[in-house]
């Protein structure tokens, strides 16, 4: 199961129109702890900033699994709740999930999670769909090549 941190990277960005602005752009990175979260974060962006840049947070996050779209160019954080219940009480139980799709608007971001979640046995709910403000999503690497689980032959 991946270990996704939040990583924010502070640095000055060049604008369309030539003026420089300081920017704290957050990114995700699976790794094993938050030290191997700010060294894998700083080897995946360096080749794309020039200058100079800080790491200026790293935290968990609570993210379960990434539905990935290679057309789409945002990031979306969508909460479902799965539904089960108790045998005993018969009381209807919610629990929560989140998940990140990737897509290039709000509804192929909920076509994308509707299509990941095919397979689903459990009764589930969208509780909310929202734009991210996540650049990138740097998934875990073995040896050279990156694993991007959509595209893993099981």
């Amino acid at each position: 199961m991946a270990n996704w941190f939040e990583c924010k990277v502070r640095y000055d960005k060049m604008l369309e129109t030539g003026q420089q602005k300081k920017v704290n752009e957050p990114y995700l990175v699976d790794a094993l702890s938050f030290t191997e979260a700010e060294a894998r974060i700083i080897e995946e962006i360096t080749p794309f900033i020039s200058g100079d840049f800080t790491v200026s947070a790293v935290k968990r996050t609570r993210i379960s699994e990434i539905f990935y779209d290679e057309t789409g160019d945002r990031w979306f954080s969508v909460k479902y709740n799965i539904i089960t219940i108790d045998e005993k009480t018969a009381v209807e139980k919610k629990q929560s999930v989140m998940v990140l799709v990737q897509a290039a608007d709000f509804q192929k971001a909920i076509a994308n999670f509707m299509e990941g979640m095919k397979g689903t046995m459990a009764d589930f709910e969208i509780a909310s769909v929202t734009e991210t403000q996540i650049m990138d999503v740097y998934p875990v690497k073995l040896g050279e090549k990156a694993i991007n689980p959509a595209t893993q032959v099981q």
